[in-house]
């Protein structure tokens, strides 16, 4: 039976309220039925002493949003026109910047992490970043769903946001071109020559270094192409980086678990009115004969903390960083009476392993149980200003690595034509013939040129522990041997 929408809900309890009176008199009230009647008489207030009027069926919707956005921020009433364009959405392909939002208990959309090579990650959108306004809109009061619709569009048209940086008072109006992300998912810390990303991250030691930016349908795919050219190079420890990875597909971070656990339970999901399901390893290949360390941080989220969550509790992987996201939930969608409205509802939550929870539900505490913690003396705490330094510099790292690529290839050099050296001698003339002023006092390119400040070398402290500690577990077994 399909749920009963809130308005024939509300026409039923008020119907009954007057029966219940003209026939119980003094008898107690039943509490819905109560609390039915406090609802119909403030929709009839509204309606009749309201400053403008408002229909009866805004009220409705408005009140059904407020109902839901109050459980947490993923359940959602979606509207006839409201749903007609999800539907034209998934039907269709949608262009985007990038990015992976949750709405915080102030009503805005807070960034979880950008995906990298996308246009928000180029133009300087940072995972942590409160979104004050979208093309001039204030986000107070959005949902999740209608914050990444107004994000979306036509590939190639801009959208301007105005965010506010985690730990700083200055808000920052940025432009963005949309476009469709379809970007890789595996990728290293440098690329090689040929625009290849060079996974061999320290070369001595035999360290391999892969860093997931989120988990897509090709992404297990991609990884076991990668893990097997680092063990063709002889790698004997990795690290695997799903610091500000936002998270994606739930089936392809089973399978990037199910890589390196041999057996035992993945992750689990557990609902008050749902079935558990339990998603379980397999033994195959043999990447779990070296040791890894993985890194996250307060972006990684999802699917990233199942894969974090589960290496960690098979005592599989260590966790070196800063404490994950929270993000775990299982949103169902049920038609409602009318056939044209929805309600996508939270109705289970993903778990560990070992049985602990992994959302962060509204109210939580910093001493509950959810998210992926560091191990005991691997915690590497940035400072927002720490942070904020961290991802521009692994962006402009990125943007640099793949320019410098591009130059090298030797194609890059085909279109370049020979210059003529009679051309190169003349001087440039004005309109007249005669020499022009900027060739007589000397071009731009002549004058002395102001020494540019120099740029500050990368930074990465969190990966750097992580490099210590599997040097050092390698130093540990080549001492048993």
């Amino acid at each position: 039976m399909r749920t009963r929408i809130f308005f024939s809900a509300m026409l039923i309890g008020a119907t009954s309220l007057v029966a219940w009176d003209s026939t119980q008199g003094a008898k107690p009230k039943d509490e819905m039925m109560e609390l039915y009647g406090v609802f119909v008489d403030a929709v009839e207030q509204v309606e009749a002493n309201y400053v403008q009027p408002v229909s009866r069926k805004q009220l409705l919707e408005s009140a059904l949003q407020g109902m839901l956005q109050e459980l947490d921020p993923h359940s959602q009433f979606i509207n006839t026109s409201e749903w007609k364009a999800f539907r034209r959405k998934i039907e269709g392909r949608f262009g985007g910047i990038g990015i992976t939002v949750e709405i915080e208990p102030s009503g805005r959309p807070r960034v979880i992490a950008p995906m990298v090579g996308t246009p928000a990650y180029e133009a300087g959108v940072l995972a942590g970043d409160l979104i004050l306004e979208i093309d001039g809109e204030s986000t107070e009061g959005f949902s999740n769903d209608k914050a990444v619709e107004a994000l979306s569009g036509r590939p190639g048209t801009a959208v301007k946001i105005l965010v506010l940086h985690e730990g700083d008072e200055k808000t920052e109006t940025i432009t963005i071109t949309r476009a469709i992300i379809d970007v890789p998912s595996v990728l290293g810390d440098q690329r090689k020559p040929n625009d290849d990303w060079d996974f061999m991250l320290d070369k001595d030691k035999k360290i391999g270094y892969v860093r997931i930016s989120s988990f897509v349908q090709n992404t297990t795919e991609e990884l076991k192409k990668v893990i097997d050219e680092l063990k063709a190079e002889g790698m004997k420890g990795l690290i695997l980086d799903l610091r500000d990875n936002p998270g994606g597909l739930l089936s392809a971070a089973v399978e990037v678990s199910d890589m390196f656990v041999d057996s035992g339970i993945i992750v689990s999901t557990k609902g008050r009115n749902t079935p558990k399901k339990t998603y379980e390893a397999h033994k195959e290949g043999d990447t779990n004969n070296f040791p890894m360390v993985v890194l996250v941080n307060e972006g990684s989220a999802s699917a990233a903390e199942i894969v974090s969550a589960c290496l960690q509790d098979h005592k599989r992987a260590q966790i070196v960083g800063h404490r994950s996201f929270g993000k775990g939930s299982v949103q169902n969608i049920f038609d409602l009476d009318d056939g044209n409205s929805v309600l996508k509802l939270t109705v289970a939550s993903y778990h560990r392993p070992s049985g602990k929870n992994i959302h962060r539900f509204k109210n939580a505490k910093k001493t509950d149980e959810w998210g992926v913690s560091p191990d005991e003396g691997l915690e590497v705490d940035l400072s927002p200003g720490q942070y904020r330094a961290w991802a521009l510099g692994r962006r402009d790292r990125d943007l640099e690595s793949s320019v410098k690529g591009r130059r090298n290839k030797p194609e890059a050099a085909k279109d370049e034509k020979p210059k003529d050296d009679k051309a190169k001698d003349e001087k440039p003339k004005d309109d007249k013939g005669k020499e022009s002023e900027k060739a007589k006092n000397g071009s731009a390119d002549d004058k002395p040129k102001v020494a540019q400040p120099r740029k500050r070398p990368f930074v990465d402290r969190q990966l750097d522990k992580a490099l210590a500690v599997i040097r050092e577990k390698l130093a540990e077994e080549g001492d048993k041997k």
